[in-house]
């Protein structure tokens, strides 16, 4: 079978190559499916390969470390390492005798269930990389045309884009083994239903202020499961949570984050839309949208080996902006809008910004869903297609 997207270079590659020639251990990390496996193997071709989800591979890391990573003296490539988190205690005395970089390549798609064990065990030794799914250029030479609905519809996982799977049908597969498997290994979860429920309340709250305690009450849960169920959303990259800015600011500011999908496509699907008509007409177009270029910026930042440092601005007026984030004195705003059609308003929250800054050292930008390019009182207007690289 011929796998397009074997053709297409991911930009992480050379940020993830570079850090493999500066640490003896590299963690990849992100969500499920989001192509670590196959970029990894790509980029390191030479090492051995080992899947610690086969039961055969797992046993025996488990039971013999030392025997297991004996087999590697010039190291490998441990996928899904935190089925078998005793593995990286091992590792340090291996890393500390070889001495070189690039000695193994780890990946996992739990985070925050690894980065306790990592940070114990190869603080100093170790590089983490976050993948996370196709940004919007990587997966642009698979959709004919800039369809828009078809993209939110879609999201942006490798394997639904390579094998031409209905993302409805896939995303689906995707859920339900996300539930069976990570989450019942994480937490004690006896009734899926009110979990799931509870994902799908979070998919109708994309874009807006998080709101544990209402949350956990229309799922039928107490606040403290509706913390503990979104630690694990987040530990897995199902959702990000995007925090406020308030540094500087003389003002009542907002201080709850808000929520968003790691990938648009699965938020979509959990509002049980499937088909690119429902896009059009669903009342979260407009969330989504916003979740998709917020996303494709962080996507970026992550492919480069930057922090997030991503931020939303609300104050207890209702003044917002959608994105902002700050370098040194620089401060960058970005509002983001659905329409392909600009009006005015589309602008008030970046005005608001200025007039609050002094306009100093300020960026503004506007990004839309039409396909044009402008500059309008002095804000740049982007186009959603490039959002990912304004910085």
């Amino acid at each position: 079978m011929w796998y397009p997207f074997l053709m297409i270079a991911r930009e992480a590659e050379s940020k993830l190559k570079e850090l493999a020639r500066r640490y003896p251990v590299v963690l990849v990390t992100g969500p499920r499916q989001s192509g670590k496996t196959l970029l990894c193997k790509k980029l390191f071709r030479d090492k051995p390969y080992a899947l610690l989800e086969n039961p055969d591979t797992l046993e025996f890391a488990v039971k013999d470390p030392r025997g297991f990573l004996a087999q590697y003296p010039e190291g490998a490539v441990l996928d899904e390492v935190q089925k078998a988190p005793q593995l990286l205690s091992y590792l340090q005395g291996i890393v500390d005798e070889k001495n070189r970089p690039g000695l193994f390549i780890l990946t996992g798609s739990q985070y925050l269930l690894l980065l306790e064990k990592v940070s114990q065990t190869l603080a100093g030794r170790l590089a983490v990389f976050k993948l996370l799914p196709l940004t919007l250029k990587e997966a642009r030479p698979f959709f004919q045309k800039a369809d828009l609905n078809r993209i939110l519809l879609t999201g942006f996982f490798p394997r639904i884009h390579n094998e031409r799977l209905s993302p409805t049908e896939a995303l689906a597969n995707y859920f339900e083994t996300y539930v069976e498997r990570d989450v019942r290994q994480i937490v004690n979860v006896k009734n899926l239903l009110p979990f799931r429920r509870f994902v799908k309340l979070c998919a109708g709250r994309v874009g807006q202020l998080l709101n544990l305690s209402n949350l956990g009450l229309e799922a039928g849960v107490s606040h403290t499961t509706a913390r503990e169920w979104l630690s694990v959303l987040e530990a897995s990259f199902i959702v990000f949570l995007l925090p406020p800015y308030f540094k500087n600011f003389n003002k009542r500011i907002v201080k709850s984050p808000k929520l968003y999908f790691h990938d648009v496509g699965l938020a979509g699907y959990l509002l049980d839309i499937e088909n690119p008509s429902h896009v059009s007409a669903h009342p979260a177009r407009g969330a989504l949208f916003e979740n998709l270029v917020i996303l494709d910026i962080l996507k970026h930042r992550y492919n480069q080996g930057k922090s997030p440092n991503l931020y939303f601005f609300r104050d207890a007026s209702g003044h917002e902006v959608d994105l902002l984030t700050h370098a040194g004195q620089e401060i960058t705003g970005v509002e983001i809008k659905v329409g392909q059609t600009i009006t005015e308003d589309y602008f008030k929250g970046l005005e608001f910004l200025e007039k609050l800054t002094g306009g100093k050292h300020l960026r503004k930008y506007l990004v839309y869903g039409g396909e044009e390019t402008q500059v309008r009182s002095r804000v740049r207007v982007v186009p959603y297609s490039q959002c990912g690289g304004l910085f």
